[in-house]
């Protein structure tokens, strides 16, 4: 068969997902049965699922075979915003029900016209000396302090990965990454032509064997992790696995792209204060403060910080005046501080009722975060499980959004729980317990 014809193969599989032939969490069949249906190669029908899992119109789960998106009919962009759905366990923007009046009275003063037009001048990539010495005594926690001078600043939190991967891994190049990890890394190390190598995981992280591994089969250029509150797994690296694992990547002289951007819910410095001339910390505001209000934050060794700043600058992420002028003052006046409180409390509450609504399922959490992996039953399959959800106007992540690899990702899901209000959050989670009890193949006589 020529490559036109694979192609158009693809093709009819995908105006049959269009037209609704094929629903999301339907099961494609093996590909020996799909080549004998098709009276095709096994070789080519080996192409038509290639071609189908790059277009992203289905997922592959460990063990149970290839399946049809959740996102194959709204589009792999539509996935990086929230949606008009009722309870929203998706996205993750803790916000508290007073933070809007703390937020606005931190910034009256920007009301001031000579404030405003201040704040409305053009940033720069190094901030202000004021602002950057706000900046590293927030950051500062337990044993870590950075340099004030070490600071640089983006857009968000996602430019400040952007940066820092563009800065230390070429056009390319390859950084190795969690086996699950945070979904958007996926995208931004495409878009830098980056590779991502996955690392085999455990109960404790990262393991630094799969880091030397990795290295020494695809010469790595970095690693980017979260050692703190990890997306999606929400564990925490004790001590002794990141003295193991840095004691590798020094071996190795690897730097580390370190996200801390949900570090503020536990009390565990960064990786950097044990290796400030291996870590690149990422941190932001959005979650501390507001999503519509962000700041990034990059820490580089100083060996680095030229050329983190001039991939912010040549990147286009510099932050708006705005947005310094705001985190200025919320910063120096104790607002981003009460809000990360106020959230640290929260998110335990919101855990709290997670783990009792959910009792007798597997579930991998931390107490102290907003977020839990929830392992299906074998009578559900994740793909499946979703689409049913948002029969029920719930919407949760597959565990597929966050695998390294296609086709490797186990059979859970993430649930985001700082969305929804409290009562929401009940809501929906005693409807998804409901859902577990039922068996897949007698859900939709149920509704």
């Amino acid at each position: 068969m020529s490559k036109s014809e694979y192609l158009k193969l693809a093709d009819t599989i995908a105006a049959e997902i269009a037209d609704g032939t094929l629903r999301p969490g339907d099961r494609l069949p093996p590909q020996r049965s799909f080549a004998y249906e098709r009276n095709i190669a096994v070789s080519t029908a080996s192409r038509v699922y290639a071609e189908l899992l790059r277009r992203g119109l289905v997922v592959g789960e460990v063990g149970r075979g290839t399946f049809i998106s959740g996102d194959a009919k709204r589009g792999v962009a539509a996935a990086g915003e929230p949606r008009g759905i009722r309870i929203d366990f998706e996205f993750n923007y803790p916000v508290l029900l007073n933070q809007t009046a703390l937020i606005a009275k931190s910034l009256e003063s920007l009301g001031n016209p000579l404030a405003l037009d201040a704040a409305l001048r053009q940033g720069t990539s190094v901030g202000t000396p004021a602002m950057r010495s706000l900046a590293a005594a927030y950051l500062s926690q337990g044993a870590w302090s950075p340099d004030p001078e070490q600071l640089v600043f983006t857009g968000n939190g996602r430019q400040s990965i952007a940066a820092a991967l563009a800065a230390v891994v070429p056009t390319g190049g390859r950084c190795g990454v969690e086996a699950l990890t945070y979904p958007f890394i996926k995208g931004i190390a495409a878009r830098l032509g980056i590779a991502l190598v996955p690392l085999a995981m455990d109960e404790g992280g990262v393991r630094p064997d799969a880091v030397e591994k990795a290295h020494r089969e695809a010469h790595l250029s970095a690693i980017y992790i979260q050692p703190a509150i990890h997306n999606p797994l929400g564990m925490t690296m004790t001590s002794a696995r990141r003295a193991d694992l840095l004691n590798i990547v020094g071996k190795l002289n690897l730097p580390i792209i370190e996200d801390h951007v949900y570090g503020f819910l536990d009390d565990e410095p960064p990786l950097a204060a044990l290796a400030p001339d291996t870590c690149i910390v990422i941190d932001s505001l959005s979650k501390k403060a507001s999503p519509g209000l962000t700041l990034g934050f990059i820490v580089p060794p100083p060996r680095l910080r030229e050329s983190v700043t001039a991939s912010v600058r040549s990147g286009g992420w510099t932050a708006s005046g705005f947005a310094f002028a705001a985190a200025q003052r919320m910063i120096e006046d104790g607002t981003v501080a009460e809000l990360s409180r106020l959230k640290r409390l929260d998110a335990r509450a919101r855990q709290k009722l997670a783990a009792d609504r959910l009792s007798g399922f597997e579930i991998q959490t931390n107490a102290k975060c907003y977020h839990l992996w929830l392992t299906l039953p074998a009578h559900w399959r994740s793909q499946s499980f979703v689409a049913a959800a948002a029969r029920r106007d719930i919407a949760l992540t597959p565990s597929t959004t966050f695998a390294v690899t296609p086709g490797h990702a186990p059979n859970a899901v993430r649930l985001a729980l700082a969305g929804p209000t409290m009562d929401q959050l009940d809501t929906g989670l005693h409807t998804l317990a409901a859902m577990l009890n039922t068996r897949e193949d007698d859900f939709d006589s149920t509704e």
